[in-house]
């Protein structure tokens, strides 16, 4: 992760290829009991990394003619440190935020992206081209960040927007065919869009290239993919994202496709003549998601697994997949209200995901053995509402979670 500053957890999913995995160190849930300590906050998208107990914290307020904000937080209480207010964003979507390899964060928010010192000085601001939210940022291997507007039409399609970060210039526009809605993906320069049909590979050197797209909706009431993770020399989405904009505290039992959801796999990066594996995640026809698979690759005496969700039926499904092939042998199965990003600690298999509680209206935090679905650890987040956005690693036997109503901080006693 060349340019993002040389921290765990430096932007969303800890990293451009979202494998939503930290190294170094892990929870032991499985030897203690997850408590939880919440702050109630109004629009929280996510927390990252910078140096070793610097926790910055970032969101917006949400409606028409939004802006965003930036907390450094305290580790431990969660109480605000310092804090920069007011940042223009225009079209509210939950946006982003990196630390990048010169030592600032940028963030990306409605329509706009900002320059930000490590100690919450504004230092340059960037409007983006159109009218519409731009789901969040990432930095390549050279340090120059990517983004792009989200459109679910394509007669309008999506444009990608490459930015200097020194000077916070737009150096380079591509308009892509399709619309897209789902975050970026990368390894080193090139770009991952998941469109409305297609995945496609962008080469961003001196001139942003097509050097790769298939087409991955193939299916008969199947709808648009989300986020995709880059791992084991492919690609990993879920559909069915159709009717996530309607989010009203869960997504339990909402759905707008006819067909099940699935788990979608590509060779990364794609040449022009590939097809896209299609795994049924529960069967059921419909089914919704807003977020990306975890895709774990083995460590010395494990499996590679690959965990999928419907987050209408409130079910997880995990598989055994090799790398280089296209077997993927089911695994575990688990009737869970899970919705949002994942952490998988890498060492110990831990998975941190979460499930919503409706009949007390709480979401949960829910610690899973990757390899066998074994249930390590729960405990109540105090969100009213699923959590359908970004957790973060903390630096010990701990983790922050966030929904747009509550952070916690869930930690092993």
């Amino acid at each position: 992760m060349k340019g993002y500053w040389p921290a765990a957890w430096p932007g969303e999913d800890g990293g451009p290829r979202r494998l939503q995995a930290i190294e170094g160190h892990s929870l032991h849930a499985r030897s203690g009991q997850l408590t939880a300590q919440s702050r109630d906050v109004l629009g929280g998208i996510m927390c990252i990394q910078r140096d070793a107990g610097e926790l910055y914290f970032q969101g917006a307020t949400i409606g028409p003619g939004s802006t965003g904000w930036v907390e450094r937080i305290d580790p431990v209480t969660l109480e605000c440190v310092a804090r920069l207010d007011d940042l223009p964003a225009g079209p509210w979507w939950p946006g982003g935020m990196l630390a990048h390899a010169n030592g600032d964060l940028y963030v990306t928010q409605g329509r706009w992206s900002h320059r930000v010192s490590a100690d919450l000085e504004l230092v340059a601001s960037t409007e983006l081209p159109r009218d519409r939210p731009y789901n969040s940022l990432l930095a390549l291997d050279d340090g120059r960040l990517v983004m792009k507007d989200m459109s679910s039409d394509d007669e309008l399609p999506s444009q990608l927007v490459v930015l200097d970060p020194d000077s916070m210039a737009i150096t380079h526009r591509f308009d892509l065919p399709e619309g897209s809605i789902a975050r970026l993906s990368a390894t080193g320069n090139t770009v991952c869009v998941v469109g409305m049909h297609s995945v496609f590979a962008l080469d961003v050197s001196d001139h942003v290239n097509e050097v790769g797209r298939i087409i991955y909706r193939t299916v008969r009431g199947q709808t648009f993919g989300w986020d995709a993770v880059l791992a084991g020399g492919s690609a990993w989405c879920l559909d069915n994202g159709l009717g996530t904009e309607a989010f009203s505290g869960s997504f339990v039992g909402q759905s707008s496709s006819a067909a099940p959801l699935h788990l979608v796999r590509l060779p990364w990066p794609p040449a022009f003549d590939g097809v896209a594996q299609l795994v049924d995640v529960c069967g059921a026809p419909g089914g919704i998601v807003a977020n990306p698979p975890i895709i774990s690759t083995a460590r010395e005496g494990g499996d590679d697994v690959a965990v999928g969700y419907d987050s209408g039926h409130g079910v997880m499904t995990a598989w055994r997949w090799l790398a280089g092939s296209d077997q993927l042998e089911p695994l575990w199965h688990r009737d869970q209200n899970h919705a949002a990003h994942s952490i998988h600690y890498a060492m110990s298999g831990e998975l941190v995901t979460f499930d919503y509680d409706l009949t007390r209206g709480v979401d949960q935090c829910v610690v899973l053995d990757i390899h066998t679905g074994e249930e390590l650890g729960r405990v109540d987040t105090g969100s009213p509402i699923q959590s359908v956005v970004f957790p973060c690693p903390g630096w010990g036997r701990d983790c922050y979670v966030l929904s747009f109503t509550t952070l916690t901080r869930i930690a092993v006693r």
